[in-house]
């Protein structure tokens, strides 16, 4: 399961765009939440979420999963298409 992701995330970050390849900012606003909220949850700085939300990081898969499991989604609800 692990290894099929990690296909998959790479298989985004391959692509090379520099648009948004996560939804994390949707997800957020669609569950009510702060991305300070996250930050607190992941024991991370706020910058540090606020950059993966706005695309100008994107997260590590092990990051990825970590958020979702937060959030209560599944990982590929985190990607764009």
């Amino acid at each position: 399961y692990y290894i099929f992701w990690l296909s998959v995330y790479f298989a985004y970050m391959a692509k090379g765009a520099r648009k948004r390849l996560n939804r994390i900012k949707e997800v957020l606003e669609k569950q009510g939440k702060t991305q300070t909220w996250l930050a607190g949850q992941m024991d991370l700085d706020h910058i540090t979420i606020n950059n993966y939300a706005t695309g100008f990081r994107e997260p590590s898969l092990k990051k990825l999963f970590q958020i979702a499991a937060i959030l209560k989604v599944k990982p590929s609800q985190l990607l764009n298409e």
